[in-house]
Parts: structure tokens; C-alpha cells; sequence
């Protein structure tokens, strides 16, 4: 594997929104400020079915540090990856090939693959499948230095399972003076 390799430059941001997956990729990396929204939306049904309770616990938020840094591709034709180490610690990876699939590694060890399409509005759209659920995640940019992400968790019989939403933005060192 190769290193990662430092955020964009301000040329790179110049270039928004990201036309292809490796730019896409590299815009990713720098450090964001995230905050998250966790919803179970199996809960929530669950809880509207049985009424009585005055107090739902379906709904959470988190608020911390995200980083990302680009990795340079393993091979030529290969658009590279991303390393996020998320608030909670541990570092994930995401390793992206040309032909639209990926492969993911949690920091447990657990790997994942899944497929990833790059739509005309700049969005990124990743699917996989984990333990029998499929997870629909769409990350996009409304901004340089704001980016949005929301992910849908189905289980295999289409009931809902979780939802979540970040909303990130990109911290900026200011320039030494």
C-alpha cells in the first residue's frame, strides 16, 4: 500500500466540483469538523406501532474530528483510496478500482466490498452489503470546504434499519502572517 498523501492544494479546490472518482477522492482528504445524526428507523417504527411509550430513544447525534487522507493508487489504472479515522478512533479504508467497485477494511479487520458511481451532479454514491443488510451512502459537496454524506441501512426482507447524516466541514489552517 502507499502512503497517504497530503490534502489539496488550492489548485485542486479551484477544480469544484470533482469530475472524475481520483479527484473526487483527493478532494476528500484534509480535516473536517463533522456532525453526525443517527437515526433507527426500525426503532422508530417499532415504537409508533406500540404507541405508549412518552419517550423515544431512536434519534442520536455526535459531534468531533474526521480525517481523511487520499491514497495514491496501488495501481495504474486505479484511482486510489481514502484512510478515515472517524471521532470514535480506528481507521477505515476504502479502496477504489476503475471498474466501479471498491473494497473496504474496518479497523477490526472486517473487509467489505461494494460498488461506487460518480452521478453528473458531483455526487458519490457507495453500496454494499453487510451481514445480509445492504447500505446505500451518498457523499457530496455543496462547497469546497462543506460536504455532505447520508447513508441508509436495508435489511434483506426492505424493512428500514438505520439512517445517518453528516454534514463536515473542512478545517483550514490560516495562512502564516
Amino acid at each position: 500500500m502507499t502512503s497517504a498523501t497530503e490534502p489539496p492544494s488550492p489548485d485542486t479546490i479551484a477544480a469544484f466540483p470533482p469530475e472524475t472518482i481520483a479527484a473526487f477522492l483527493a478532494f476528500c482528504a484534509g480535516d473536517w469538523l463533522s456532525l453526525r445524526s443517527c437515526f433507527s428507523l426500525e426503532e422508530a417504527a417499532d415504537a409508533a406501532r406500540e404507541a405508549e411509550a412518552d419517550e423515544v430513544s431512536w434519534h442520536s447525534s455526535e459531534r468531533g474530528e474526521l480525517q481523511v487522507s487520499y491514497l495514491a493508487p496501488e495501481g495504474s489504472d486505479d484511482p486510489g483510496g481514502l484512510e478515515i479515522t472517524p471521532p470514535s478512533g480506528g481507521r477505515h479504508r476504502l479502496l477504489f478500482h476503475l471498474d466501479g467497485g471498491f473494497q473496504g477494511q474496518a479497523p477490526d479487520g472486517t473487509v467489505s466490498t461494494g460498488r461506487w458511481r460518480l452521478w453528473p451532479d458531483g455526487s458519490l454514491e457507495l453500496t454494499s452489503e453487510r451481514a445480509g443488510s445492504s447500505v446505500r451512502e451518498r457523499i457530496w459537496f455543496t462547497k469546497a470546504n462543506l460536504r455532505l454524506r447520508s447513508s441508509v441501512e436495508h435489511h434483506p426482507d426492505g424493512r428500514p434499519g438505520r439512517a445517518s447524516f453528516s454534514s463536515e466541514i473542512r478545517r483550514v489552517s490560516r495562512p502564516a502572517g
